[in-house]
């Protein structure tokens, strides 16, 4: 079943952006390989909105406190948009490095619970080490039977 959901940011500078996700936002994230970050994120929702087009999608990161949020990003040299009152929520931008905006808002709607989801126990097999040999059957080690000498016949 479903686990999460994985966002992507196009950019003119994605290691500039990736570095301010990290460094100015405080996203925590994992290498996956050759300095490619993958950021956690906080419980997110997805709407589906009407369109003349399809494939055309947006990403808004979420905040308790839209103006304190302003401050923060102020204190630490970032640009804000001037907050928007809109029937949804407050609704701020910030410039990326790369170029890019980013919309953050404090919500005015309600909010749906999050999804439960059940992990599961299988990980996926790490990049840096090998996987074992096909064939092998995971399970408790057999313990083997000492090998028997053929008696040897006396005459």
């Amino acid at each position: 079943m479903l686990n999460g959901a994985h966002a992507v940011i196009y950019s003119k500078n994605a290691d500039a952006d990736r570095a301010f996700l990290r460094d100015v936002i405080g996203f925590r994230g994992v290498d996956a390989g050759g300095g490619w970050l993958i950021f956690g994120l906080p419980p997110s929702e997805v709407a589906v909105h009407p369109a003349e087009e399809n494939d055309d999608h947006e990403l808004f990161l979420m905040c308790d406190d839209v103006e304190a949020f302003v401050a923060e990003m102020q204190d630490k040299g970032v640009e804000c948009s001037p907050v928007q009152v809109l029937g949804w929520g407050l609704l701020t931008q910030i410039e990326l490095p790369g170029g890019g905006k980013l919309g953050v808002y404090q919500p005015r709607h309600a909010r749906p619970a999050p999804m439960k989801v059940k992990v599961s126990k299988r990980r996926a097999p790490s990049a840096s080490k090998p996987r074992k040999a096909a064939g092998r059957k995971k399970g408790p080690a057999r313990k083997r039977a000492p090998a028997r000498r053929k008696a040897s016949r006396r005459r």
